[in-house]
């Protein structure tokens, strides 16, 4: 099924020009490339799908220990180097600076990079586990950059085994990572407005750098489950920060929204990080406002770089090259227009 006779495999699909075809192969002169079931397989339907043109050099990159057999026979095209010309992306061994625990399975890590030179607030970096039977990299948002140091700030939490083999790093350690990736908050957009900078749980961290950045009237507000306030205290170094958990314990009771009802604040933009439910109810604020909203999706993504197509989210607009109206998370965004994508 597909838009013509050279899209096949695709299974599922709402086209407006959409047709089934018949095609009759004669096996006896068919070329079979025999992939096990697994990632290489995956991206080598990607690839011949048309879907890996933007990650085609990333892909050099990532898979360059591999040498299976099939990635050799893989051809990406034109040869770029990466570190110039359209990308800023680069997988470096970098160093660990620092780590430790702020918060019940919530970690604070610093990087040594030069990544922290192009790093942009709500952009985020694939983090590589040692461990080499975990084949995808760990997404995980910037937190903060430091340019004059060299160094980024993720502030993670442990949610399976590649997040737990991090957080037993230490100073010293090496750590493999590609960035800076994705596209992040549109700093320019809140210059000189009052903004409200909303995030749940380990939505907060990327709004730390926003923080810094936007030249504005900063409204944060924060949505923990309990008092374990982990980035409040530098937050509250760049705007006025409010604070809601879910049992009281600190705050607003409740939500985000409760915060901003009980506090009285109003805004005139709005960027937005954290659970989903979260970010519908403020597509919904801004949407009965009419305030522009920008929400980072990036709870949704798994390999990061455009390749396993499992972040893809209901858009208003078609995608250029599929027709449909969709967009992958982590290469379109992690940032969207709130009215933009259907969430």
């Amino acid at each position: 099924m597909g838009t013509d006779r050279n899209q096949p495999l695709t299974s599922i699909c709402s086209y407006p020009k959409a047709g089934i075809y018949t095609l009759e192969v004669d096996l006896f002169r068919l070329k079979v490339l025999d992939i096990e079931h697994g990632l290489d397989w995956a991206l080598l339907v990607a690839y011949n799908r048309g879907k890996m043109e933007s990650v085609i050099d990333d892909l050099r990159e990532i898979y360059s220990q591999r040498r299976t057999p099939t990635m050799e026979h893989m051809r990406f095209g034109r040869d770029r180097d990466i570190r110039k010309g359209h990308s800023m992306k680069q997988k470096q061994n970098a160093v660990v600076l620092s780590q430790k625990e702020t918060a019940a399975d919530i970690y604070d890590m610093w990087i040594e990079t030069s990544l922290a030179h192009d790093a942009r607030p709500g952009q985020f970096l694939c983090v590589y586990p040692r461990d080499k039977s975990m084949l995808l990299p760990r997404p995980i948002s910037i937190c903060e950059a430091d340019a004059k140091k060299g160094a980024v700030r993720i502030v993670y939490r442990i949610a399976g085994a590649g997040t737990r083999e991090f957080s037993g790093y230490r100073a010293g350690d090496a750590v493999s990572i590609l960035g800076t990736l994705g596209n992040g908050f549109p700093v320019e957009e809140g210059s000189g407005k009052r903004a409200f900078l909303i995030g749940g749980g380990i939505g907060i961290p990327p709004l730390l750098e926003l923080a810094k950045r936007l030249d504005g009237e900063k409204q944060v507000i924060l949505g923990y489950r309990s008092n374990e306030l982990f980035l409040q205290e530098d937050l509250e170094k760049h705007g006025a920060v409010y604070v809601a958990t879910e049992d009281g314990s600190a705050g607003s009771r409740g939500n985000v929204m409760d915060a901003i009802r009980d506090n009285g604040l109003e805004a005139d933009i709005i960027y937005a990080c954290g659970p989903m439910p979260m970010l519908r109810a403020v597509k919904k604020y801004a949407a009965e406002h009419q305030i522009k909203a920008y929400i980072s999706l990036e709870e949704r993504m798994a390999c990061g770089v455009g390749v396993c197509l499992g972040c893809v989210a209901g858009t208003k607009e078609p995608d250029h090259h599929s027709h449909v109206h969709n967009a992958r998370i982590c290469t379109d965004g992690p940032v969207f227009e709130a009215d933009a994508v259907e969430i």
